[in-house]
């Protein structure tokens, strides 16, 4: 087999480290004060958690002075040697304006032409020519290592280093100078200083104490996981998805270090790769001199390690094309670019496409197959927290919230604002935006913490738009995870123990309500779940912990968020004959953990269709939702900031307001016992329908107290006040009430489920009477109609089958062995 011939590269490396330094020595910002970074992201757990700000990369790089351009990469290179940075972000957008001003005229975006291009097609190989570029420019440290305490150990040793050798460096300069002047005046010399110094030389990757980072043009294409393929192998691509599994921050070993027990030189090993060899030898040459071979001693000491984090990316719903499933990503974060994401976050990641070959057994199954991964140099998190947007909202966004605080019922008009595609609905909204909003979390004096956060239930007929909401506010929310009770386990809404594949060690994974975590998650089809996995989120909805004890793992796990829910009637639709209970089918244990429970019913109604149908069809018809009637259209943007804004208020509770809370409770409490005593006389059809769809407990108390303090956000009120109260009670009223307006009443009600074996009766005879027999036949009903028809009178089988007994006893009727006909013997046709 011929080998493969050898190509010379058309590249001139050292021509491309030259325009390197050139761009690093003289690219100059634009004159006035510049951010010259993102600001940092908070990658906090929670709010009593510090943010760890220092690790955004692109903040290291700070802000330039006002008034006069500067050069942003010298200033940069400072700070690198002073210690005070560690990553150099080379900005392919600068690079990109450098090449122009320096042409002065348009360079095409090519192989040839562009150095920007060949960086972005061949990073991996340019993270070390801009290294080296950076070498030669990086400036002298403006304090020595040896007077700092908080130099690392390599600082120290490095600088203790150099300074030997400078002192050697001069003592062999004046002991040749002293050599030179003996042989003038005609001395003796034994040559000794004439032999040359040479200074240890330490590899570059263990002196240098920054790392180089990439960030991608403006105008680069954001790529699904499925689309990175092979042909961009080694190139630098900007990746969006979901975070799903976060490793710890684990020191990775870059250059190990020895020492020689026979010479005592030190062997420097570089490693690039998961798995390395270690070496076992001293290839000195002092050991070659003396014809012995030293064994070598790995000092942890002298090597170089950095920080190593492992990402689990994984593609967005919309990316996935129907009938698939999502693909993940592995993502290797070094240095400053570790603990910047978290379970849960949207992010774009930038990096570096490589091939990973396996190690192992599996790389005896793989063959020539290998796995891919990216090597991170910007991470860019798309969903930032409510406490970021409060931060970075702008002017423009400033006086558009306080146009709409102060234009009045700004209450009413943002709740119109989510989901504004549906129509109607407005309680609901309103009882979502609340949900959005929440109240402050409590904690006690012993550290018990009382949840702020808002659960709430949407229930009710099919075509309401359950799911549309759910989206829009999973969708609107920072950090919000959407799922359906059917595609949903136990195990993936809270957390699954797997082996991890780097170490082999047992770790947790989260599952949605941790991804969630300080945000909301969206339950589809919640009735649809299993009883097993429904009890699974019990603790969450209250104690927002997830208790785990599986395969040698116990902890708790932090689940602080909101759970929005929709579900259908038992019988998919609500059938006013039977009870509430009968109706949503859910067990009270958790009906009373959820704040407001909606019932969402499709009645017919002129009115109500009309505008519907207009409003769908304005809609289709012009792609966009009517205009609001105030004037201002609140956007999604919009109405994140103005959620953000509220939850940064902190309204306090009145002790007349609470008396209040105190009254209305009690009362709540008295018509639910008068309704289960049977004797609630003067109570409304509200008050029944409320008393029989969730029961007031302790937990409804703490329901109209988030409601009212979130309503009191929502006002940019500093307290609490009675009409915020009245809200959560209307609030949670509002649904029971229009209930309680399409229920038949109660003796009619009564009088139709007083004797079910005659309605049963009542019912088949209607239908027989609609059935066109011919005179001379016998009348006949098939058993499966007819058991359809019961079923949808609010009646079950065994009605039926008791009716049956009783006519088949008064000979009026026959049902045949296998039951599938019920045959009329004596009855008329009525």
């Amino acid at each position: 087999m011929s080998a493969l011939s050898a190509i010379r590269s058309v590249i001139d490396y050292e021509s491309e480290v030259s325009k390197i330094s050139q761009f690093l020595d003289k690219f100059e910002t634009a004159a006035g004060k510049k951010q010259l970074a993102a600001e940092a992201m908070d990658t906090g757990d929670g709010d009593e958690e510090e943010a760890d700000g220092n690790d955004d990369m692109d903040a290291d790089m700070g802000e330039l002075a006002p008034g006069e351009a500067q050069r942003r990469y010298a200033v940069l290179l400072q700070r690198v040697a002073d210690r005070t940075s560690d990553t150099v972000a080379v900005r392919l957008d600068d690079v990109r304006a450098f090449e122009m001003q320096a042409s002065g005229g348009h360079v095409p975006f090519t192989f040839a032409a562009s150095l920007a291009y060949r960086i972005e097609h061949n990073t991996k190989c340019y993270v070390e020519l801009f290294s080296r570029a950076i070498d030669a420019l990086l400036p002298e440290p403006q304090q020595s290592a040896m007077h700092d305490a908080s130099a690392d150990v390599l600082d120290v040793l490095f600088q203790a280093r150099r300074d030997r050798d400078r002192r050697d460096a001069s003592a062999a300069a004046a002991a040749a100078e002293a050599e030179a002047a003996a042989a003038a005046a005609g001395g003796n010399t034994n040559g000794a200083a004439a032999k040359s110094f040479q200074a240890e030389s330490f590899p570059a990757e263990l002196t240098r104490r920054y790392t180089v980072h990439f960030v991608p043009r403006a105008a680069a294409r954001v790529q699904a996981v499925r689309e990175v393929g092979a042909r961009q192998i080694g190139q630098l691509v900007t990746v969006r998805g979901i975070v799903t599994r976060v490793s710890d921050v684990r020191p990775a070993m870059v250059v190990a270090a020895y020492l020689c027990d026979a010479c005592g030189s030190e062997v420097f090993q570089q490693v690039k790769a998961r798995q390395f060899t270690p070496l076992a030898q001293c290839a000195s040459a002092q050991c070659a001199a003396n014809g012995r071979r030293g064994k070598l001693h790995r000092q942890t000491r002298g090597s170089r390690f950095v920080r190593f984090q492992e990402v689990r990316l994984q593609e967005m719903a919309d990316q996935v094309p129907m009938g698939d499933i999502p693909r993940t990503l592995t993502v290797h974060c070094y240095e400053a670019a570790v603990r910047r994401l978290g379970p849960g976050d949207v992010a774009h990641v930038a990096g570096v496409f490589l091939p990973q070959p396996y190690t192992g057994l599996r790389a005896l199954r793989a063959g020539l197959l290998a796995d891919t991964l990216v090597e991170a140099h910007h991470v860019q998190p798309l969903k930032r927290r409510y406490e970021q947007l409060a931060r970075t909202a702008s002017a423009a966004e400033y006086m558009a919230l306080a146009a709409l605080q102060r234009g009045g019922d700004a209450y009413a008009r943002v709740a119109r604002a989510i989901a504004p595609e549906i129509f109607g609905h407005d309680d609901v909204k309103k009882a979502l935006l609340l949900l959005m909003v929440g109240a402050a979390t409590r904690r006690t004096r012993d550290g018990m913490a009382i949840r702020g956060d808002i659960n709430v239930c949407l229930m009710g007929d099919p075509g309401v738009a359950k799911s549309q909401l759910l989206r829009f506010v999973a969708k609107a929310a920072p950090r919000g995870v959407y799922t359906t009770g059917r595609g949903s386990s136990g195990v993936g809404l809270t957390a699954a123990v797997l082996r991890d594949a780097a170490t082999g060690e047992m770790v947790l994974e989260g599952g949605a309500l941790v991804l969630a975590d300080n945000g909301i998650c969206a339950i589809d089809e919640f009735d649809k779940m299993d009883d097993a996995d429904r009890t699974a989120i019990h603790e969450v909805m209250e104690q927002q912990t997830i208790s785990i004890a599986k395969a040698g793992i116990t902890t708790t796990l932090n689940a602080r968020c909101s759970v929005l829910a929709a579900a259908n009637p038992a019988r998919s639709r609500y059938n006013p004959r039977l009870t509430p209970e009968e109706n949503i089918n859910l067990p009270a244990a958790l009906l009373s953990r959820f704040d407001v429970l909606f019932l969402m019913l499709d009645r017919p109604s002129r009115d109500a269709d009309l505008q519907l149908a207009r409003h769908v069809a304005h809609v289709h018809a012009h792609g966009a939702h009517p205009p609001p009637e105030g004037g201002l259209d609140i956007d999604v943007g919009l109405l994140r900031h103005f959620v953000a804004a509220a939850r940064a208020r902190n309204p306090v509770l009145p002790r007349a307001v609470a008396e209040y809370v105190v009254g209305a409770y009690v009362q709540l409490r008295q018509a639910q016992h008068s309704h289960n005593a049977g004797v609630a006389a003067g109570a409304s059809a509200a008050a029944h329908s409320r008393s029989a769809i969730a029961a007031t407990t302790p937990r409804t108390l703490l329901a109209i107290l988030r409601l009212a303090h979130a309503h009191a956000r929502v006002r940019a009120a500093a307290a609490v006040a009675v009409e915020d109260v009245d809200e959560a009670l209307r609030l949670m009223d509002a649904a029971h009430v229009t209930l309680a307006a399409h229920r038949p009443s109660a003796d009619a009600d009564r009088a139709a489920r007083a004797d079910p074996v005659s309605a049963v009766f009542a019912i088949m005879t209607r239908q027989l009477a609609a059935t066109s027999v011919s005179a001379s036949a016998v009348p006949q009903l098939a058993y499966a109609d007819v058991l359809a028809r019961v079923r949808a009178a609010g009646f079950s089988e065994a009605d039926l089958a008791r009716c049956l007994d009783q006519y088949e006893n008064f000979n009026v009727l026959q049902v045949n062995l296998t039951r599938t006909r019920i045959t009329f013997v004596n009855a008329g046709r009525e």
